[in-house]
């Protein structure tokens, strides 16, 4: 079976079928997410949409990373404005 990976921030991301963008970051060892509007950093929270801690651009469009799942190719970045 080949390998799954989608891009984050320029690395790749192995991730299994089914899995969420959170999850295989998660599970990569992933946790910075960039940083809120008074610095403090930004983590995977709740899991299920309601707090969007885990927002990031995924391929160019914003999204809740713990409700995307995973796909073979896109591409995942931290979302600069909130900076």
């Amino acid at each position: 079976m080949s390998r799954r990976v989608f891009t984050f921030m320029g690395s790749d991301i192995a991730f299994r079928t089914g899995e969420t963008i959170a999850a295989a970051l998660d599970a990569a060892g992933v946790a910075d997410l960039g940083r809120d509007a008074v610095g403090n950093d930004v983590r995977y929270f709740c899991g299920i949409g309601a707090c969007q801690c885990c927002l990031a651009l995924v391929d160019g469009m914003p999204g809740e990373t713990c409700l995307i799942p995973a796909r073979e190719g896109m591409t995942v970045e931290i979302l600069e404005a909130r900076r």
